[in-house]
């Protein structure tokens, strides 16, 4: 029951930082399509940095102290391929978190030099490695 109540934690964290990772830069898109002291770019560089402190960061660590634990009731997944491939692909999340979360400061700054545009396409890259990740996950290929 307890490795059970930790998966079921650490599915809805996991569905609350994916959720954040997804919106996090659309709000910065908004804010560089505005120029600084517009009310739009201070709206959305607040609403970014509460999502920021208040769902994306704290569900990332939740995400991964409830994996830590998952592993450590059951290590023997340790040698299941597919986990070290998730694993491999969490990490580059984590990598993208912190990408993300640097490059909302520097348009909070003002100092960004990436466009709508790319930052749009960008925005995507969460959601490919999700849809792997799961795959990995249920399908279990390896």
């Amino acid at each position: 029951m307890l490795y059970l109540s930790i998966k079921a934690a650490h599915l809805i964290f996991v569905i609350a930082w994916m959720a954040s990772m997804l919106i996090y830069p659309r709000y910065k898109v908004h804010q560089l399509e505005a120029t600084a002291g517009d009310p739009l770019f201070d709206t959305m560089s607040a609403a970014a940095t509460r999502l920021r402190n208040t769902i994306m960061t704290p569900s990332m660590i939740a995400v991964w102290v409830l994996g830590i634990a998952l592993l450590a009731l059951n290590p023997e997944l340790m040698s299941a391929g597919w986990l070290q491939v998730k694993i491999v692909l969490v990490l580059l999340m984590t990598g993208l978190h912190g990408f993300f979360v640097g490059l909302g400061r520097k348009v909070d700054l003002g100092r960004i030099t990436m466009t709508p545009k790319s930052l749009r396409m960008l925005n995507e890259a969460p959601f490919i490695l999700l849809i792997v990740i799961v795959i990995l996950v249920i399908v279990k290929p390896f």
